[in-house]
């Protein structure tokens, strides 16, 4: 073959550049002497495919394998950037249909039956109306202060969980506003992750955007959970005290309220045995239920929630090793 024959032309150039643009003069002849020629012998018969000259091959190079690597990365990027899309796009339709329409299911429950086998109760959503405005405000006191003031994130309230967490040793507290509760209850699950979190932000942002705060905390009622496949304070009510929360005693509803930091390993009647439970309702208590405030000191703030998933067994913030 003529190719063959004109191997010598094709000689490395210093700079050890092979691009087409770049070949000398006697380069781009051989090639074109093999091209004409293969053409002339395909006209009589059946050739093989013309390979270039090992010469011709492009030689690997650090830029070549950085190229790799940052395109790999530039792939991997957008297909996180079109799944955070397409999460935000999903989570925004069914928020909006929320609005007016109450959830069948949530992403918590779906997650409780098929990850740990629990027989789930249907919810009984309500309408906030129906629920005692002095419960609401037991809800708001221990969970989230500033509920109706902030946008779904509460950075005071990080602030003061990360000093805690730093106290205890342990990532216990994570600041959630009831808003952030709303959107892990509905679309995620209870997993300790910086990726949960993120999402958590992200979908409270849409859950303000979209709702008003009265129908976010209509929802909380509706769906949180309080025990062991039961969600919904109305369930939770019926399952307890065997009565709409509308006839709970002050006390019974500081006991539903007070369980929400631990509501699968105890129940009202032994959230004594455990020190954040207990302490959540000695506030309660000493601030909504009048025969009880002359025998409890009352608390000068209300005590943090841990987050879901979180070591309850552990000593409660008041508790907590004082800072240096």
């Amino acid at each position: 073959m003529p190719l063959l024959q004109d191997r010598k032309a094709f000689s490395r150039r210093p700079d050890r550049s092979l691009g087409w643009a770049a070949m000398e003069s006697k380069q781009a002849a051989a090639v074109a002497r093999a091209l004409a020629t293969c053409a002339a012998d395909a006209a009589g018969k059946v050739v093989g495919p013309l390979s270039p000259p090992a010469e011709l091959m492009p030689f690997p190079s650090p830029f070549r394998r950085r190229a790799t690597i940052v395109d790999i990365l530039k792939l991997l990027l957008a297909w996180i950037a079109a799944l955070q899309l397409c999460y935000l796009l999903a989570t925004a339709i069914l928020i909006t249909l929320y609005s007016g329409i109450d959830p069948p299911a949530t992403v918590l429950m779906a997650y409780r039956k098929w990850t740990f086998g629990w027989a789930i109760q249907a919810p009984r959503p309500l309408s906030l109306k129906k629920v005692p405005r002095y419960i609401r405000s037991m809800l708001i006191a221990v969970e989230d202060g500033k509920f109706y003031e902030h946008h779904g994130i509460d950075f005071e309230a990080f602030q003061r969980a990360r000093e805690i967490n730093k106290r205890l040793g342990k990532p216990l507290y994570g600041g959630s506003t009831l808003t952030m509760q709303v959107a892990r209850t509905l679309f995620l699950v209870p997993v300790k992750s910086y990726a949960r979190k993120y999402l958590e932000v992200l979908t409270a942002l849409e859950l303000e955007a979209l709702l008003p705060k009265d129908r976010i905390l209509e929802l909380y009622f509706g769906y949180a959970e309080w025990g062991k496949g039961l969600f919904g304070i109305e369930s939770a009510s019926h399952k307890w005290y065997g009565r709409d929360i509308s006839a709970l005693s002050r006390d019974e509803a500081a006991r539903l309220i007070a369980l929400l930091s631990s509501p699968i390993k105890y129940g009202p009647d032994t959230l004594q045995r455990n020190g954040i439970l207990r302490e959540r309702y000695r506030y309660l208590s000493a601030r909504f239920d009048p025969p009880a405030q002359s025998a409890i000191v009352t608390e000068t703030a209300p005590p943090l929630s841990p987050e879901p998933g979180a070591d309850v067994e552990t000593e409660s913030a008041a508790e907590a090793p004082a800072a240096d």
